[in-house]
């Protein structure tokens, strides 16, 4: 059998992949060798985690409801259902998957894809092993959760994002390495759920990537709902015990802790997919094991593509993935494509208060010499935000001084990761900070103080 293009992996880069080339119509069939498409974003990462995030914050109006003139009294955590719930959100989007493969006349090959010489696939399964003709392969194998060395996961105490997920219990306390986004979201869905979190990340502040004054407002809405982080910080000597597990904390200002936690999430990063590729039979070019590729996301090996998180340089979200599969495919049907724009991709954490951030930081623009003009406005301010509660957190606008441009939008508080949406087109479209101060934002809503934050860059803002 022979097609346009084998994709391997039906990750959202994957998935996203096989539709599109599918509605350009060419012959395309899509590898998977775990029984369900969708890939981790859909079976163990963004959705199931969001899912229970969900639930979180649901609980967290039951257990504050007098604040709003409404008595819950003796409001009962059902996490069996929480879980089924979370399940068949899942299991209802791995099923449209599947529809949409067969909307689109994508085949499903079930099996382990590998490279076997130019224009050739091996699908390896329980039936054995099948050898297909295509003209391009796109490798969208996704990424795994890095474990620290000497450590294995299990399903009670040393966990991943993977175990983490089907907990049967909330865990009295819980310890969490690393304060990316896996970490805090976990911090954000365990504390509001009861337990007493501690983070520890070895870098100086909480959500490394982000602005330096939001890790901070993080780090203090953190402290105010309970969690405790330790930034600087370094764990060592870690070990299961009777109540769970156990661990030195070497401390920012150099002290030792021993620390004991019902359970430990380790969310250090994550590693590409790449083992058992064959790519050592090729001429891809890897760096630390992710693949590197030109603009298109070709790689040095021609008719060979790579998208999504084994990718080296971009970062390892599902919506980046996404945009690359479609970037890929829309080279090869020789239809219109813009290479992936890295300073507009949209960044969010869902935690509490969520994050969302696209473009450069304050720092950064400082770094790469522009005159930086900054408008920040609290949500404090913001009427919708005391309707609904949550003060906590800002929007952040960083402006070149000279033209108006907007280099990049920062925002914690409630929703923040769904208010970046405006940062993100206004900054597609090239629109100035003038541009936006023009627009006129909808009262009340949260997403005005984004047009706060644009007329804050010269101290305009209305309201603050």
């Amino acid at each position: 059998m022979s097609y346009d293009v084998v994709i391997i992996g039906s990750g959202p880069g994957g998935y996203s992949a096989a539709i599109r080339a599918g509605q350009y119509g060419l012959k395309t069939a899509i590898i998977e060798r775990d029984p369900k498409l969708g890939g981790t974003c859909l079976h163990v990462g963004c959705i199931p985690t969001k899912a229970l995030l969900h639930a979180a914050e649901v609980w967290d109006y039951f257990t504050h409801s007098e604040e709003q003139g409404i008595h819950c009294e003796n409001p009962r955590l059902d996490l069996p259902r929480v879980l089924e719930r979370k399940n068949n959100i899942v299991g209802k989007h791995a099923k449209g998957i599947e529809f949409l493969m067969k909307k689109n006349k994508v085949d499903w090959l079930k099996g382990e894809g590998s490279l076997a010489g130019k224009g050739k696939v091996n699908v390896r399964s329980a039936k054995g092993t099948e050898t297909i003709e295509t003209k391009n392969v796109i490798i969208a194998t996704g990424s795994a959760a890095r474990m620290l060395p000497g450590l294995e996961p299990d399903a009670e105490r040393i966990l991943t994002n993977v175990e983490i997920l089907n907990l049967q219990k909330i865990p009295a306390t819980l310890a969490i390495i690393g304060a990316g986004a896996v970490g805090v979201e976990f911090a954000s869905v365990f504390a509001r759920f009861g337990s007493k979190v501690t983070l520890i990340e070895m870098l100086p502040r909480l959500v490394p990537v982000e602005d330096e004054e939001v890790s901070k407002e993080l780090e203090r809405a953190f402290k105010k709902s309970g969690i405790r982080s330790e930034t600087s910080a370094k764990a060592e000597d870690i070990k299961r015990t009777d109540g769970g597990v156990e661990l030195t904390v070497t401390l920012a200002n150099g002290k030792r802790e021993t620390m004991s936690a019902e359970a430990l999430l380790v969310a250090v990063g994550r590693r590409p997919v790449t083992e058992g590729l064959g790519l050592e039979q090729t001429r891809v070019e890897t760096d630390r094991g992710f693949i590197k590729v030109d603009q298109w996301q070709e790689t040095a090996e021609p008719g060979v593509w790579a998208i999504g998180d084994v990718v080296a340089g971009t970062p390892q979200l599902a919506h980046v993935a996404a945009m690359e599969g479609m970037i890929a495919v829309a080279r090869m049907a020789s239809k219109p494509a813009q290479p992936l724009r890295k300073n507009r991709i949209p960044n969010v954490t869902y935690c509490e208060p969520g994050i969302g951030s696209a473009g450069l930081t304050e720092a950064q623009a400082r770094a790469q010499g522009y005159q930086v003009k900054v408008g920040k406005f609290p949500f404090l301010a913001n009427s919708k935000a005391s309707i609904a509660g949550h003060h906590e957190g800002f929007v952040k606008v960083v402006a070149d001084e000279r033209f108006g441009e907007i280099l990049g939008v920062h925002i914690i508080g409630t929703h923040g990761y769904e208010l970046i949406a405006e940062g993100v087109a206004a900054m597609e479209a090239e629109a100035t900070v003038e541009t936006m101060m023009g627009t006129i934002h909808a009262h009340p809503t949260l997403y005005e103080a984004l047009g706060e934050g644009f007329n804050a860059v010269y101290g305009l803002a209305i309201n603050a």
